[in-house]
């Protein structure tokens, strides 16, 4: 039975023609694997698959998802995040890290939870940082956090009613199950970079892996220091949204989960 394997053209020109004629013969394609995406299991055969190629800074790692979950693409990752995923994708995970921003930046704490909105549960990342965040350059004292956000494209929000637009170019890199990084566009153009990144890749929940899937996309909330805190309870979690929101401190957007 023929393979329905998407192999597209960026994928090709990494792999190489001749190991895509491979793949697509079934040479060295799996007779089944776990989507990389949503990680439910899937098979070349009897549904269409994406090939999605990740790559690090010495390594990279062919896997496979859902056409209907990911396209087939090529994925710039950290050689760190590659290699957690290939922990992931072994089954050692480890335990969740705490979230750390590149060096020059503030520590972001990040918070994954489900929020209802107009009737209907959506993924939601929250994002606090741990301090004040200054402009970068600046000499200043001031928390410019939001305001560096909206100029980015976040919507500043006053109520949770309705489901922010999307912010195209950013998006969210879900592999293996699990929360690797939020990606946003390549000041010097090319392949998106990491806004933030997990040490490790973070657990979430099947609820919240489930509705990233059907609706293709998380919502990321983002508010200053101080703001939400750490939530034991997604109703709490809401109730502390609503308060920022309310206090004229809370941006989000949509973001596509990569490569959509």
């Amino acid at each position: 039975m023929p393979r329905m394997l998407d192999v597209s053209d960026e994928v090709r020109a990494e792999i190489g023609d001749e190991e895509a004629a491979r793949l697509l013969a079934g040479e060295s394609a799996p007779g089944s694997y776990d989507c990389t995406s949503c990680r439910t299991p899937g098979d070349p055969e009897q549904e269409r698959t994406s090939t999605v190629l990740f790559i690090g800074d010495e390594t990279a790692v062919l896997a496979f998802a859902h056409a209907g979950c990911l396209p087939s693409q090529v994925v710039q990752v950290t050689e760190e995040q590659l290699q957690g995923a290939v922990r992931a994708i072994g089954g050692d995970t480890g335990e969740p890290a705490p979230a750390q921003a590149a060096p020059e930046q503030a520590v972001l704490g990040v918070t994954s939870g489900l929020v209802l909105i107009s009737g209907e549960l959506h993924p939601a990342l929250v994002v606090e940082p741990t301090a004040p965040v200054a402009r970068p350059g600046s000499s200043g004292t001031g928390d410019d956090f939001l305001p560096l956000l909206i100029e980015q494209g976040f919507m500043p929000l006053t109520e949770l009613s309705a489901v922010p637009p999307v912010l195209h170019g950013w998006s969210v890199l879900l592999a293996a199950g699990q929360l690797h990084a939020v990606l946003q566009p390549n000041p010097a153009g090319g392949r998106p970079v990491a806004w933030w990144q997990a040490h490790q890749p973070l657990q979430v929940t099947d609820g919240w892996r489930s509705a990233a899937n059907k609706h293709q996309q998380v919502l990321m909330f983002a508010a200053p220091v101080g703001s939400i805190g750490r939530q034991p309870r997604e109703d709490l979690l809401r109730d502390a949204l609503d308060k920022a929101a309310a206090n004229g401190k809370l941006v989000a957007a949509a973001l596509p989960l990569a490569g959509l």
